[in-house]
């Protein structure tokens, strides 16, 4: 594989979008409180700048400051003293991504066709399939609809498949276009390290790294098989298929539903004591068994977190017997999962995860 055997594009064909509303969270927020625009926000946890939860999203302006998602809240406010701290209020992005995606639903059938089809994968981000001959155009009008109607932006990557049409939304934000295709796929990402790719973290990274495999390009042309030895008989091969810019042509267009229903808290005080620790995790189950019940569909897995002290981050989970909304059951699963996590360190978090069927 080389940029050399990348072919031209010509004519009609199948093309993948991606569209990512830029800073969503705190677009929302500014949309609602327009005095709040130009101005650093942070959206995180109950909004406290003093507590110990993390940063959801930051707007541009406060990530001018170094503030990132993911970082704590007493970190950001240390890096912008003067951003607005907001708390984190979900029922309202979850309304106004529902106005964003019925807008998508809606593009491209000015020329007569049948339009996209939409696959929602989150809140701030869906991929639109289309058979056409000018994806800008549709980029365009995807831009300027979601802003007509919604007074929010969002950046759009065009694609021939769903891991190229993200990968170019990442050069086209904040609120731009961008293509990325098999025709420039390595002469964009060749030399790339292969941490740039959307799926492969800086663990995969670095086993990459002892293989000697360190670009992109050199990802792409290793073996499936050599590759699989060190990661994997099935990452293995995949890690390859990204490495050469391969991707879903095909999006499911169902409407979209959460795959999990989480609850997790940020303790003021660190948590030493293990009963304690039991106590709180059955809490949170209980409140993600309240979350399952309004959803009225079956849990298969269960997981935890426990952040501990400074900022060590652990997940375990279980596979049920048997899928349940059975609150005592989801109980039982949390606690059984938060015997496997170490006792020798001081914990600042804890949270409990249910998985849909």
């Amino acid at each position: 594989m080389s940029a050399a055997a990348e072919q031209p594009e010509r004519g009609a064909r199948r093309w993948v979008l991606h569209v990512d509303l830029d800073q969503f969270l705190a677009a929302v927020e500014v949309r609602r409180r327009p005095e709040l625009a130009g101005l650093p926000v942070v959206v995180g946890g109950n909004g406290d700048p003093s507590s110990r939860t993390v940063v959801a999203t930051a707007s541009y302006e406060a990530r001018a400051f170094g503030v990132r998602s993911g970082m704590p809240m007493r970190l950001a406010a240390r890096r912008c003293p003067d951003a607005v701290f907001l708390p984190a209020d979900n029922p309202a992005y979850e309304a106004a991504s529902a106005e964003v995606m019925a807008v998508l639903r809606e593009c491209g059938r000015d020329d007569g066709g049948d339009g996209v089809v939409v696959e929602v994968i989150g809140w701030d981000e869906a991929f639109l399939q289309w058979d056409g001959s000018d994806p800008e155009r549709l980029a365009d009008e995807v831009r300027a609809a979601v802003h007509a109607r919604t007074h929010l932006s969002c950046a759009v990557g065009i694609g021939d498949n769903t891991l190229r049409a993200k990968m170019a939304t990442g050069l086209a934000k904040p609120g731009g276009v961008h293509r990325i295709t098999a025709h420039n796929w390595f002469a964009t990402f060749g030399d790339s390290p292969t941490g740039a790719l959307h799926g492969i973290g800086p663990k995969t990274e670095r086993k990459l790294a002892e293989l000697g495999i360190h670009t992109v390009t050199q990802l792409a042309e290793s073996s499936p098989t050599a590759v699989g030895e060190r990661l994997g008989p099935r990452m293995g091969p995949y890690y390859v298929s990204l490495g050469r810019g391969m991707g879903r042509t095909e999006m499911e267009g169902a409407a979209y539903v959460p795959r999990s229903r989480s609850r997790e808290t940020t303790y003021d005080t660190d948590i030493e004591d293990w009963a304690r620790i039991r106590t709180e995790v059955a809490a949170l189950a209980a409140r993600v068994a309240t979350d399952v019940a309004e959803e009225g569909r079956a849990v298969a897995r269960v997981g935890v977190k426990v952040r501990y002290r400074p900022f060590l981050t652990t997940t375990r989970s279980r596979t049920l017997d048997s899928p349940t909304r059975d609150p005592a059951v989801l109980e039982a699963a949390a606690l059984e999962v938060v015997e496997r996590f170490r006792r020798d360190r001081p914990v600042r978090l804890l949270g409990v995860k249910a998985e849909f069927t």
